[in-house]
This record gives structure tokens, sequence and C-alpha cells, in this order.
């Protein structure tokens, strides 16, 4: 695994009934608090798409937030992909 420390893009899926549930504010929420920039958004198949840039370690905490038990709704699976950031977001918005 690359440096805890460094920056990373975390992009995941989030499926089960995690729309019209407060799941985004939810996301958005535990991202600022872990110091994360990016966004949550719905897709039209009812996924929640997020996409969070800052330090790795911070992201997979993210990560295993969006896997917890604790989020609103309830999540069914979360898909993960990793790639290196883009520095091109600012705040973590709900979209």
């Amino acid at each position: 695994m690359p440096d805890s420390g460094a920056d990373a893009r975390l992009t995941a899926w989030v499926r089960g009934r995690v729309q019209g549930v407060g799941f985004r504010w939810w996301t958005r929420s535990r991202a600022l608090e872990l110091g994360l920039t990016g966004w949550a958004r719905n897709t039209d198949d009812g996924r929640v798409e997020v996409v969070a840039e800052g330090p790795r370690e911070a992201c997979v905490k993210l990560l295993e937030l969006l896997r917890g038990c604790d989020t609103p709704g309830r999540v069914d699976g979360v898909v993960e992909r990793w790639s290196e950031p883009r520095g091109s977001l600012g705040g973590f918005v709900e979209r």
C-alpha cells in the first residue's frame, strides 16, 4: 500500500437505500470532519457517488464509515476506485 500520509483520490459508489434519507449530507459532514475535499451526488440508478481527496488515511476512514452501520438509510454495498488526486476540489459539497 502506498504511503498512508500521501494524498489520494477516492471514488466510491454506494448502493442500497441511500437516496432521500440524508445520506449525502451525512457523508459531507463526515468528510469535512476528516479534512477531505470533494462531493457526493445521487446517480440516476439509485446509488450515491462520492469523490473525496485528501490524506489516504482519511479517505480510508471515510470508506470505512460509508461501509459502517451508522449511515442513514441502508448500505448494501460500496465499490471503490483509488486514483491520484487532481487537487481541483475545494470544500465538500452535495451535488
